[in-house]
């Protein structure tokens, strides 16, 4: 199939994508990475330290990860993922990491031209998706090493770019940087397009009549769905992407395209999440820390007596008291759990590591309101408290959990409470996809319900998602969904190809 023009979108109607991949951050990356032929291997000299996974792997040594059993190799491991093929992964690359090692990866690298795959990566801006928009004064939650992508460690890329990386954690900046350089130095840059919005993404029916005698993969991507009056069947087949590429100039200029397959990697980031109160529209009440560092930068902040009311007990209202605290911006800090509760992510990270965020749950703990019943001069927790509403003149109403309601004065409101992934794109917004359904999907409560081995939705043949959109929410994981797509679309375009040479095929759309 020819390569599309690497500057043009495709308008012909007439072109099948194999894969479109949607979103262009760190799991579009990897996956593009895997798509274009590059195959990992175990090492000559490695050693695993996981003795049963080293058998296994000594087992299949002349085949590469992509061509093996997933199942089987994954099978007894354990880590912080709910994904078998994304524990797999990550301890081939970071071999117990989480017991404080340093092993180098296990695996070397080789790129196998007859394995690319023809593909697409549609991004709304440059490679490296959500990082680009991060707030740039924090450090990431990650060590750079793991928010690396296969081939190109973090610390060869920062040292050839002569940039001075003082600690294992470093700015969102640095990251963003990285995965725009890797998709160049990888070669990969033929297979994305920036500033590409999608509109809708959608199945194709056409008349079983219409089709050719012989159908590809029917087993696999087709269902016969019997029209009411039951004069013919239609078949589902391909997908329809449509969606507007941004000009240099500001036009928009309209495509569309047909897949056979469409992976999903467009991240959490797109919806803030909200706490659905009267009076979180009033313009003082903000969803992201990009819109509170701007607020501060612009000198908004500066001189105000009332306090930033921050809401979230997660990472990144974290980050927000930190940024406040650190231009002397007092403080409240209102929260729905106990600062006991040990699913705060507070328990999971360790003192030695994370020093700042310890420094806030700390506070959280011991400069509570409830501590001497009023209000700190620099940062207050209200913990068990739940927003009932914002007021015009800047003030809020809380509840506590036994009902006792309090009215509090604030400069600024900063909701963070999460966000989630718009897939606006899909029908019902993909409701029907999830562990849920009918539910908005969600990382953690409602993820994408996919194959646990090839990270094919079960309620949609040829429709993949990968990273948080599944629940994996750390780089280090979600290059676990790029190994178990290759090797599904792998071992499919490998039968496809068979069926060609046998005399069985065609008539797929693909030129």
């Amino acid at each position: 199939m020819p390569l599309i023009e690497e500057t043009v979108l495709p308008g012909d109607s007439l072109l099948t994508l194999p894969v479109v991949i949607i979103g262009n951050g760190p799991s579009g990356i990897c996956l593009s990475y895997l798509l274009s032929g590059y195959r990992p291997y175990l090492s000559p000299e490695a050693i695993h330290p996981n003795p049963i996974l080293h058998t296994k792997l000594e087992e299949a040594r002349h085949l590469s990860i992509v061509d093996q059993d997933l199942e089987y190799l994954s099978e007894g491991l354990e880590g912080r993922s709910s994904n078998p093929v994304a524990v797999l992964f990550d301890t081939l690359l970071h071999p117990d990491a989480d017991f404080g090692y340093d092993y180098p990866p296990v695996l070397h690298w080789k790129l196998e031209q007859h394995n690319y795959i023809p593909h697409i990566v549609l991004g709304k801006g440059p490679p490296g998706g959500a990082w680009h928009s991060m707030e740039g004064s924090m450090l990431t939650i990650s060590f750079g090493d793991w928010m690396e992508l296969p081939g190109l460690t973090f610390k060869e890329w920062a040292a050839n770019k002569r940039r001075n990386i003082k600690s294992d954690r470093v700015m969102p900046e640095e990251i963003a940087c990285y995965y725009k350089h890797y998709v160049k130095v990888m070669g990969l840059q033929k297979n994305f397009r920036d500033n590409v919005y999608i509109t809708s993404v959608s199945r194709l029916y056409r008349g079983k009549d219409d089709e050719d005698r012989s159908q590809l993969n029917e087993n696999m991507s087709t269902q016969h769905l019997e029209m009411e009056d039951g004069q013919k069947s239609l078949i589902k087949r391909n997908w329809e992407v449509r969606g507007y590429q941004r000009a240099t100039d500001g036009s928009h200029v309209p495509f569309c395209l047909f897949a056979e397959n469409v992976a999903l990697a467009t991240g959490t980031f797109d919806s803030p999440g909200r706490l659905q109160v009267e009076g979180e529209d009033f313009p003082f009440v903000l969803h992201s820390m990009s819109d509170f560092g701007a607020a501060i930068s612009k000198g908004k902040l500066r001189g105000k007596a009332d306090p930033v009311l921050i809401v979230g007990a997660g990472l990144t209202a974290a980050d927000a008291v930190l940024c406040a605290y650190n231009n002397n911006i007092p403080v409240i800090h209102v929260f729905r759990r106990r600062v006991t509760d040990t699913s705060l992510i507070f328990k999971q990270l360790p003192k030695k590591l994370y020093p700042e965020y310890h420094k806030v749950y700390h506070m959280m703990c011991t400069q509570s309101h409830t501590v001497d019943s009023s209000l700190h001069s620099a940062y207050t927790s209200f913990p068990e408290h739940n927003v009932l509403s914002f007021k015009p003149e800047m003030k809020c109403v809380l509840q506590s959990a036994s009902g006792l309601k309090k009215i509090l004065k604030f400069s600024v409101a900063l909701v963070l409470i999460g966000s989630h992934p718009n897939l606006f794109f899909l029908k019902d917004q993909g409701h029907s996809i999830g562990h849920h359904s009918n539910q908005p999907i969600t990382c953690k409560g409602n993820p994408i319900e996919i194959d646990p081995y090839t990270y094919e939705c079960t309620k949609e043949a040829n429709l993949f998602a990968l990273g948080p959109l599944v629940g994996d929410n750390f780089v280090r994981f979600l290059k676990g969904g790029a190994l178990g797509i290759a090797r599904c679309l792998a071992i499919r375009q490998k039968k496809k190809h068979e069926l060609i040479e046998s005399g069985d095929g065609g008539g797929d759309g693909v030129p």
